[in-house]
């Protein structure tokens, strides 16, 4: 008979598995906050964290969109005249000129030159975020107390990840200035990710499967990515929405009720993602910053 690690070690081989081909293709709620300011054409572009993958109900199961993700409360609170939501699963920056599988086309078709609102939310799949979680859990089974996963990405003597945040930086730009030359009058507010693990850089493996030393590293690579999302922003005529701070305390590994990102054996979105109540918060956010 298999033992208790090993059978829980294949239910987290098999989890992480289904985690991976969601990120690929794929709780109280309150009414977000009135803004102030008036839009008339509202686009919303972006990743799995835009589209609010697995958050019910999904209306569009190619893209894991949700009824109830971060733009549609958001336009709830606008109402604006014209509303295009085309955030997709999955998405990169080269998604927002490139057809993605599944999608209805790039997601720039939807911007024209009046639209006056544009959120955006991308950059975790352009580091390859599915294979750094799958990656981490995976060796964190078999190393709980080190740091197998930050070993693995700097055995060169180089921090692979924060390379790829680095190099990921020119491609927002470039989504940026993509943005304003389509949507010269538009406000653009851009989104970082809200926090995955507990901000102090504490772990809770049997809840999550990372090990102990990589909590901590993996907590300011996510920070490092968030920072450079802003300072592109910053950069290129966009407001940066920080959704990392608001949700401190309400992380992966807190328990339901609580935490706004579902851990890998998720229930109300999908794993390593903002459940109903983080697609809230990203909305209160992404309003407070329309102005």
């Amino acid at each position: 008979m298999p033992s208790t690690g090993t059978t829980r070690a294949r239910a987290t081989l098999t989890a992480l598995a289904l985690t991976a081909a969601l990120a690929g293709t794929v709780t109280a709620t309150a009414s977000p906050a009135a803004a102030r300011t008036s839009y008339a054409r509202y686009v919303a572009l972006g990743d799995s964290y835009a589209s609010g993958a697995g958050v019910p109900d999904q209306i569009d199961t190619a893209c894991t969109r949700s009824s109830r993700n971060y733009p549609s409360l958001v336009s709830a609170a606008l109402a604006p005249t014209a509303r295009a939501d085309v955030t997709c699963g999955g998405a990169t920056t080269a998604h927002m000129t490139t057809t993605q599988t599944g999608s209805g086309g790039p997601q720039f078709d939807a911007l024209t030159a009046d639209t006056d609102l544009v959120t955006l939310t991308i950059g975790g799949n352009d580091i390859g975020f599915a294979d750094i979680i799958v990656r981490c859990a995976t060796l964190g089974l078999f190393s709980p107390n080190g740091a197998p996963c930050k070993s693995s990405y700097t055995k060169s003597g180089v921090d692979q990840l924060a390379a790829k945040i680095d190099a990921t930086a020119a491609r927002i730009a470039a989504t940026l200035d993509g943005i304003r030359q389509r949507s010269p009058g538009a406000t653009v507010l851009v989104t970082g990710y809200p926090a995955i693990l507990p901000d102090n850089g504490t772990n809770c493996f049997s809840t999550v499967s990372i090990a102990k030393g990589d909590a901590p590293w993996l907590r300011d690579t996510e920070k490092h990515l968030n920072a450079v999302i802003a300072a592109q922003a910053a950069g290129h005529g966009a407001r940066y929405v920080d959704t990392y701070t608001p949700s401190v305390g309400h992380d992966a590994c807190k328990p339901t009720g609580t935490r706004w990102l579902e851990p890998l054996f998720a229930s109300g979105a999908a794993p390593f993602h903002p459940n109903a109540a983080g697609e809230q918060s990203m909305a209160t956010a992404t309003l407070a910053a329309a102005g």
